[in-house]
């Protein structure tokens, strides 16, 4: 039986259709995923992302001790900021991609994937020195986003800061408890998410959604997450980073702190970056009505194999399908392709995401 959030109730209690994602219960759309993510694009909307990992790692040398595991470089941000980093392998490919808070040198909070949660945890105690606590709060804490244009309305009327900057985080306090405010998110749109007591989520959760409705904003279920996040150029851990696909591949060479003196995976990191991937991550913007798939194969004009979609959809801001492929790198931008669409070759240009601007700032 799948996990449910705190907020399981009030999803049924809307409507919402309700899907296995992570092996938790989570509503991928209450009024549909079109008018949701549109929404966020015009207005706001207000996503459970309680299923993601909630984890403390705090005591003397915290910020030392995750920086010798994650690949970004910690040092490169000041405390109350944030930071998108990744959890490697030694052969170089992705546990888990996270957000990491730095509280200070004796304090980091780390955000991962709900389905690699456990596993992120368990690989920071393995390695965990005396005097360094790993708190897993994933049964005591959930996350709540608030996303799009008027998302600081929102957040005023809850009585929560809104003067931050893109990727920093302050400590506040509602009906009395800790809430952790930070400006991020994963759709492309100006916007917060709320790291909160379970005590408060519901109460919380129920202010933010009347806020946005007064701001005509709607609650916003998985699927629109997907959409919005594919939109921007955003990878999922499991479709375009995963064990088998590098950041070096994916394009995520910019949150690798290569001049750090270690890391997990910096090693082969840096040699599949010496000698270049042999695949990168591109989008894919159709020609046509086409709507790619993950899956769905990816070839040159002479019907040769150059690649395989990754993650695919219908923008519903640019009326279009998009897609994030991994190619042969040899394909350059603005070059045309053909997917495998249901049996149809179908021609796409490859383009560098985002299909639309970002406004996160």
């Amino acid at each position: 039986m799948a996990d449910q959030t705190p907020l399981h109730g009030r999803h049924l209690e809307l409507g919402a259709k309700m899907v296995d994602f992570g092996g938790w219960d989570m509503p991928i759309e209450y009024s549909g995923t079109v008018a949701e993510h549109t929404a966020v694009r015009q207005a706001v909307g207000v996503f459970d992302v309680s299923h993601m990992g909630k984890v403390a790692i705090f005591g003397p040398g915290a910020e030392d001790f995750v920086n010798s595991l994650l690949a970004n470089d910690l040092s490169r941000i000041e405390d109350g900021q944030a930071q998108y980093s990744l959890l490697c392998n030694d052969e170089g490919g992705v546990i888990d991609d996270v957000i990491a808070y730095k509280w200070g040198s004796e304090g980091i909070y780390v955000v991962p994937n709900a389905a690699n949660a456990a596993t992120v945890v368990a690989a920071f105690r393995a390695k965990a020195p005396a005097g360094i606590t790993i708190d897993d709060q994933q049964a005591t804490h959930g996350i709540i986003a608030v996303q799009g244009p008027s998302s600081s309305d929102v957040l005023a009327a809850l009585g929560l800061p809104t003067d931050m900057e893109y990727m920093s985080f302050r400590m506040a306090r509602w009906q009395d408890s800790p809430v952790t405010v930070c400006r991020s998110g994963y759709t492309g749109e100006r916007g917060y998410e709320l790291i909160a007591p379970n005590a408060v989520l519901i109460d919380l959760w129920d202010a933010a959604v009347a806020a946005a409705r007064d701001c005509d904003g709607i609650p916003a279920g998985l699927g629109a997450r997907d959409t919005l996040r594919t939109e921007m150029g955003y990878p999922l851990h499991g479709q375009d980073i995963s064990l088998t696909i590098s950041p070096v591949e994916a394009g995520l060479s910019w949150a690798i702190g290569w001049d750090k003196t270690d890391f997990a995976g910096k090693s082969a990191l840096a040699m599949q970056r010496e000698s270049g991937p042999r695949r990168r991550l591109r989008g894919l913007l159709a020609q046509g009505r086409a709507i790619p798939r993950p899956q769905m194969a990816v070839t040159d004009a002479d019907g040769t194999n150059v690649g395989e979609v990754t993650s695919g959809t219908f923008s519903p801001t640019e009326r279009v399908g998009i897609a994030l492929a991994l190619i042969d790198p040899q394909i350059q931008i603005g070059e045309e392709v053909l997917v495998d669409v249901r049996g149809r070759s179908t021609p796409f240009t490859v383009v560098k995401p985002p299909f639309v601007p970002s406004r996160v700032r």
